[in-house]
């Protein structure tokens, strides 16, 4: 052993020399937890009331009065988006958000407030078909449809189903018709020198291939199936608006047309907003959104997404002025 070391061990300080840097490294570890937790505390005493401001959680997105409150209101639901089974503008979203309208004792009016370029027909059609059925069941209570940025295609067709429907004058509304989308890649693929082989059990399993050649008797099949469904959106949209609707030739041909000319057309009926029509229509100036909401958490990173590139795009105008 070191004689060096031996005479450390041997001073009667070198014991608590020891015991004081053990406890001191001891207490500045402490000390360091204390700080990280009191940041901690103060991050999300900071976050909490930011979060709340950002969810707007003080305007609920599923609310009903359940007797609590006597005055009646106007029930809000919004179809916001495109149309599908997987959106926030599926079927099964808006449908929920209309039954729970109806069924609330201080429902006055459901206002379906609806601003959507379209979707999925059958989508479409199964909020049409229950508008009808909730329109017959709760008849002493009317369902209005405001369009605000735009109504078109399936966006339409479910607005078709409202006792009226409400624009602004440059609302676009209209698109009554089907679409169906694909492309070809045969004489590029010649060019590359590509040859494309594929192997199917049924002469027609190939359909819409874009790597093949367009099939005259598959261009009809599928042509008489888009002019099935079209059937079915012009007769929806006649058994809505009945004797409202204009005779203009054109009025199911895929055509848009502004808030003002859908007037003349008689594909809407008047001139409102959610609030005009809460007001002077249906005389309940409360509006109480029945609108299902999805997550916390998805509706956290959607209005993150929103705060975050409203931030990009003011920050961008304001170097570029």
């Amino acid at each position: 052993m070191d004689s060096n070391q031996d005479n450390k061990m041997a001073d009667p300080n070198y014991e608590k020399i020891v015991h004081k840097l053990a406890f001191s490294a001891i207490n500045e570890q402490r000390r360091a937890r204390r700080w990280r937790i009191f940041f901690l505390f103060l991050f999300f005493a900071y976050m909490t009331p930011a979060l709340f401001v950002l969810l707007d959680l003080g305007d609920k997105s599923y609310s009903s009065s359940n007797g609590e409150d006597d005055e009646q209101h106007t029930a809000l639901v919004q179809l916001s988006g495109v149309i599908a089974g997987d959106e926030a503008a599926s079927a099964s979203n808006v449908i929920a958000g209309l039954k729970a309208a109806f069924e609330d004792e201080n429902t006055r009016g459901v206002i379906l407030e609806i601003n959507s370029p379209g979707g999925s027909p059958v989508q479409s059609s199964y909020i049409y078909n229950e508008m009808r059925r909730l329109r017959e069941k709760h008849d002493p209570i009317p369902l209005y449809v405001v369009v605000s940025d735009v109504a078109a295609s399936g966006g339409y067709f479910v607005a078709a189903a409202g006792d009226k429907i409400f624009v602004n004058r440059s609302s676009l509304v209209g698109s009554i018709g089907v679409r169906m989308d694909n492309f070809g890649f045969v004489e590029l693929m010649k060019k590359m020198g590509v040859e494309r082989r594929l192997l199917t059990a049924g002469e027609n399993k190939g359909l819409l291939d874009p790597f093949l050649p367009e099939d005259p008797a598959q261009k009809s099949h599928l042509q008489n199936m888009l002019n099935e469904v079209h059937q079915h959106f012009i007769q929806a949209v006649k058994d809505g608006r009945g004797d409202r609707l204009g005779q203009h030739g054109d009025l199911f041909s895929g055509l848009i047309w502004t808030g003002e000319k859908a007037i003349e057309l008689g594909l809407v009926d008047d001139f409102g907003s959610t609030q005009s029509v809460a007001r002077d229509h249906i005389e309940a100036d409360k509006v109480v959104n029945f609108t299902p909401g999805g997550s916390l958490i998805d509706r956290f990173v959607d209005r993150l997404g929103v705060s975050i590139n409203a931030a990009f795009w003011q920050r961008l105008s304001t170097q570029l002025n």
